[in-house]
């Protein structure tokens, strides 16, 4: 039987900026584009955050999102706290599964 999930956290999904043009032709940067979904909070199980600690990896969070919502971001915003995600797991057609780590303070 299915683990019954509650999406009552709300997660800011990055979607990093890109370059347009001005009119005479100079790379202007555009700003991220953030968009807001409720996600289900998650615990990351041991043998995954050994396997990637072994990797350099530091997984903290799972985050559960239901998988439409996705756009292939690699940053998300999760109470005050930004994260790389570090692998996505389609758990099933409807939800997926961002393992996430801090981002350092130095980069």
């Amino acid at each position: 039987m299915k683990k019954q999930r509650t999406f009552d956290h709300e997660l800011t999904l990055i979607l990093p900026g890109g370059y347009e043009e001005d009119a005479i032709g100079n790379q202007i940067p555009t700003d991220p584009i953030e968009t807001t979904v409720l996600c289900c909070l998650d615990s990351v199980g041991r043998t995954e955050f050994y396997n990637a600690a072994a990797n350099g990896l530091r997984p903290e969070l799972l985050l559960v999102i239901h998988a439409f919502e996705y756009n292939g971001e690699r940053k998300v915003m999760f109470q005050g706290v930004t994260y790389n995600v570090i692998r996505t797991y389609e758990a099933d057609f409807e939800e997926l599964e961002l393992t996430c780590e801090r981002i350092a303070a130095d980069g």
